[in-house]
């Protein structure tokens, strides 16, 4: 992961576009203190797609929980 000032990154924003192009990541600083992460957008999709298998896999091995019949007044009854 490579790290760059906020003035770095604006004098050489097309350079950073090629490296995040080939897969690395680059987090701006301002002052020191890290403000952006510019990251592939491939990359990215990716990781939101594993998560959201893993939350559905995760869900299909709980088992469902019994609670029983609701009424229509029990459903919509607010505290």
């Amino acid at each position: 992961m490579r790290t760059v000032s906020a003035a770095e990154a604006n004098r050489e924003f097309s350079k950073l576009l090629r490296v995040v192009r080939d897969g690395e990541t680059v987090v701006v600083t301002s002052h020191g203190t890290p403000v952006a992460t510019i990251s592939p957008a491939e990359r990215g999709l990716a990781e939101r797609a594993r998560g959201r298998q893993r939350l559905l896999e995760r869900l299909r091995a709980q088992p469902a929980a019994e609670v029983g019949r609701w009424s229509r007044d029990e459903l919509y009854d607010s505290p």
